[in-house]
This record gives structure tokens, C-alpha cells and sequence, in this order.
């Protein structure tokens, strides 16, 4: 047995405490929601925020009577009408960015829908003012103390027995998670344990278990952390293996959502999941015809969030992802074969309780007079419409208007069942 000193002891522990502080999926919680229908707290939501503003004219592209402007507007961006990197049709208004082919085919067995001219109800193209408004789930508003997750957390109830933290983050902790209950970060799953010799691991323990044993908030975020390390220690052990035939991408985000399906599965109770996924902001050589930098993003995103819902297996049932970017990008492109900030969006949700095989919203159009601003694609569904939707109908939330303050909710889209 190696000798246990006084330097190799601290270090352990001083390792296991950097843990509890914390460092891109971002953040994690878990918990078991307060009088929440039956299933509800076996159910996951995962929020994937594209971080830059997409172009969403062109992920899920016209092809019916607003083609003309389109291809007007986008001379080398327009996606072709047919050939090879023709867009998939989804219905007789709207094709799909033949990069994101395995969500197509999701698409066709109802997993995956589609809101077209969504986003935020708010006229700025700031990417950091919208992606905050967003997030806060009050747009023109900073000073809102919590996030809408975090709302939403704290409406439901969050469990502190759960196998391994009420939350979780993994990364950096966005601003929808503001004021969560009980947070616990990490840099890596495989990173989340004790560090040294592993022969004093439970002296390392019994030390810990002392020093956090108080009545303050940081005594509790340490006895909180110290759970979630025997917890994920027992999830770790378990020798998981992906689902025979699933391949991730070997990109970050396919190792996340990897890292994800692994929770989930480990039945550790885990409600909500946000991840984030950069480089959208493409204002320079976007790609001829949807191919190169955008292109290649979206087939990593296809392909990553594809994987992920087949790796469920018969837990893909009980997850559903949300995806949504802080705006889209304008109609035009730009000299620089890009698109500049725009307005609105399209979310896509996928997985559970969703009634695929559908674009949902009121289509405003692309003739000048129907832009926004003359420029940008009009906003006609208020993105907090359809998280509302998610979050009553798949987690239970008795009071969207306490996560969404100063929103009242329109007649629902019918995009989410219970």
C-alpha cells in the first residue's frame, strides 16, 4: 500500500473540492417534480442552445410560393431546387437541409417537428441581449433574478435524494439555470470523482463529509457534491456500452449528447439537460448552395442529435430535445457570401411526446411587405409559446406564467402531448 502523506492527501482532496466549484453540456438537474402526473418525473427535457444565430431560411427552407424570393435574395446561399444538394421535402411549402437527412427520416416517423418563424419577441440583434432575454424568458428585461429553467425548477420541486445532484452542471452554467436549486459542476463525467491515491479515497471522504457538514450555503454545495461523487462513482462502474449500431460523431457535441444518453439511462433522475453548440454566426463564406462551414455543421448536428435518440433505445420515450438558436439570420445575404443577424427562427423539438412529421406556425412569408423590418423573417410564434407547451404537457409545470413572467400563453399548437 503507498504511503498516504500529508501532500498527497490534500491534493486529493483539494482536487475532489475544484470539482464542487466547477468549470459543454452546461448543466444538469435532477429531480423528482411535486405532484407532477404520473411519469412525469422519469421524463427528461434537453435544451440544445446553437449559440450565434442560425440560418434558419437555410435549415428548413422554402420551396412553395415564397421560393422566388428566396432564391432572389440568395443567389450563391439558395439551396437548389433539385440534384444533390436539393433540400428534403417536408411538406409542399418547406424542405429540410439535406445535411440533416437522419432527422428527416425521424421527421417521416413523427419524432421530430418543426416551428417555423419563432423566436424572440424582441427587436434586438445583439447576439448577447438575446440570447440573455431568452434565457431569462423575458425579453427586454436583464434584471430578472432567475433563468427559466431555473423558474421552472423551482415551480415543479426538485428532489435532494436524487442518485446524484439536484443539478449538475457539466461546463459553464448558462443563464437559463440562473439561481437553480442545489447546483454541482463538473468539467468531464470520467473527471468526476476523487483524485490521488486511491488507497486513502475513504479517509478523503470522512474528511470531506466533516468539513461540509454546516448550516451554510457552501456547506451545503460541498455535502451536495459529495453525494454526487459516490453517485456518478456508481455510474461510472457500470461498464457502459453505447447501443450496438449507434455511432456519435467524434465531435464535441456527439461526445456530449454520448455523455447524456449515459445519465439518462443510469436512471439517475435527471430533468433537464442544457448543451450548447457554437459557431452559427456566419457572416463570411457561409457555403455555395448550403455546403461548407454551414453544411458541415449541420450533418454534425444531424447526425449527433440522430444517435442520441437511437442510443435511448426505449428510454427515447421519455426525453424530449428542444433546439433553438438566439435569431436567425436576414434574408439577404451579405457581400461576404453570409447573412447577417436577422430576426426569426425555427426551433426544432424531437424525441418524446412530440407529434412529428409536421412544420409548425403561422408562415408570415418572404415578399418585402411580410419581412420584418423589410429585412428579416417576422416572429409569429413566440418561442416561449412553444417551451410552455414542453414544459406543462412533458414535465408537469402547473404555472407556465411563473417561468415566463409578464406571458400569457396563446391556444396551444398541439405540437406536444402528455
Amino acid at each position: 500500500m503507498s504511503r498516504i502523506t500529508r501532500r498527497n492527501f490534500l491534493t486529493g482532496c483539494s482536487a475532489a473540492i475544484a470539482a464542487m466549484a466547477g468549470a459543454r453540456i452546461t448543466r444538469l438537474a435532477f429531480a423528482a417534480p411535486a405532484g407532477a402526473p404520473v411519469g412525469a418525473s422519469e421524463r427528461t427535457l434537453v435544451v440544445l442552445f446553437l449559440r450565434g444565430g442560425w440560418d434558419a431560411l437555410n435549415v428548413v427552407v422554402p420551396i412553395g410560393d415564397d421560393r422566388k424570393h428566396y432564391v432572389r435574395a440568395r443567389p450563391s446561399l439558395a439551396l437548389p431546387e433539385r440534384g444533390e444538394n436539393a433540400a428534403l421535402p417536408l411538406d409542399d411549402r418547406f424542405g429540410l437541409h439535406p445535411s440533416l437527412a437522419p432527422l428527416h427520416e425521424l421527421y417521416q416517423d413523427g419524432a421530430f417537428a418543426i416551428v417555423h418563424a419563432t423566436g424572440l419577441a424582441h427587436e434586438t440583434r445583439s447576439h448577447f441581449d438575446a440570447m440573455e432575454y431568452m434565457e431569462l424568458g423575458t425579453p427586454g428585461l436583464k434584471t430578472t433574478r432567475e433563468g427559466w429553467i431555473a423558474r421552472h425548477l423551482l415551480a415543479t420541486g426538485v428532489s435532494g435524494d436524487a442518485l446524484l445532484a439536484p443539478a449538475l452542471a457539466i461546463g459553464s452554467a448558462p443563464t437559463s439555470l440562473r439561481d437553480a436549486p442545489q447546483a454541482v459542476a463538473v468539467e468531464n463525467l470520467d473527471d468526476f470523482k476523487l483524485w490521488g491515491d486511491e488507497s486513502f479515497f475513504e479517509e478523503q471522504r470522512r474528511v470531506l463529509n466533516r468539513l461540509y457538514t454546516g448550516e451554510t450555503w457552501a456547506h451545503a454545495a460541498g455535502a451536495q457534491t459529495l453525494r454526487a461523487l459516490d453517485g456518478m462513482s456508481r455510474i461510472l462502474d457500470d461498464g457502459y456500452e453505447t447501443t450496438a449500431g449507434v455511432e456519435y460523431p467524434g465531435s464535441g457535441l456527439g461526445n456530449q449528447l454520448s455523455t447524456l444518453a449515459r445519465l439518462i439511462k443510469s436512471d439517475a433522475g435527471l430533468q433537464v439537460a442544457t448543451l450548447d453548440y457554437g459557431g452559427w454566426d456566419t457572416h463570411d463564406y457561409q457555403g455555395d448552395q448550403g455546403t461548407g462551414q454551414f453544411g458541415s455543421q449541420l450533418e454534425d448536428l444531424g447526425r449527433s442529435l440522430a444517435a442520441f435518440h437511437e442510443d435511448l433505445g426505449n428510454r427515447a420515450a421519455d426525453v424530449t430535445v428542444m433546439v433553438m438558436s438566439e435569431f436567425g439570420r436576414r434574408l439577404e445575404q451579405n457581400s461576404s457570401q453570409g447573412t447577417d443577424h436577422g430576426h426569426g427562427s425555427a426551433l426544432f423539438l424531437l424525441g418524446g411526446g412530440i407529434n412529428g412529421g409536421q412544420v409548425y406556425g403561422d408562415w408570415p412569408g418572404l415578399s418585402h411587405e411580410q419581412l420584418f423590418d423589410q429585412a428579416d423573417l417576422a416572429i409569429t410564434t413566440d418561442y416561449r409559446q412553444v417551451v410552455s407547451e414542453v414544459l406543462v404537457n412533458r414535465l408537469g409545470n402547473p404555472d407556465p406564467s411563473f417561468v415566463f413572467p409578464g406571458f400569457t400563453p396563446g391556444a396551444a399548437l398541439g405540437i406536444v402531448q402528455g
